[in-house]
C-alpha cells in the first residue's frame, strides 16, 4: 500500500502484479526487475540465486544499494511476520485500500494470503 500511495502522490504508476509473478517484469521502479529477482531469491531461500543477484546488485548499483535492498527485504519480512503472528489488526483507514490491492492481485487465492 505504501508504494501505491507514494506513487499516486508523485503521479507514478507501479505494477504490483510483479509482486506475485504475474506482471511483465517492469515494476515501474528503477532497477525494479533486478530488485524483484533479488527479493524472490531471498524468500525462496535460493542461495545460488541470492549470490548471483547480490553480485549483480553490487556490479550495477553498488554496495550501498545491495545493503538498502537487503535491509528493505528483511524489514518487510519482519514487519509482516510480527503483525501476522501477533494478530495486529490492520488500521481501519487502510482496510479499503488493502482490499482493493488484494482483489486486484487475487491474493486470497494464496494459502498464506492476507485476511482483511
Amino acid at each position: 500500500m505504501v508504494l501505491r500511495a507514494s506513487g499516486q502522490k508523485d503521479g507514478e504508476e507501479f505494477d504490483l502484479n510483479n509482486v506475485i509473478g504475474t506482471g511483465d517484469g517492469d515494476v515501474g521502479v528503477a532497477h525494479g526487475n533486478l530488485l524483484v529477482k533479488f527479493s524472490d531469491a531471498v524468500f525462496a531461500d535460493d542461495a545460488a540465486a541470492m549470490d548471483r543477484y547480490r553480485a549483480t546488485l553490487i556490479e550495477e548499483l553498488g554496495e550501498e544499494a545491495l545493503i538498502d535492498a537487503a535491509g528493505t527485504v528483511a524489514s518487510f519480512n519482519a514487519v509482516v511476520r510480527v503483525a501476522d503472528g501477533t494478530g495486529i489488526p490492520l488500521d481501519e483507514f487502510k482496510q479499503d485500500p488493502a482490499r482493493e490491492i488484494m482483489n486486484e492481485l487475487n491474493l486470497e487465492d494464496f494459502s498464506s494470503g492476507p485476511r482483511v
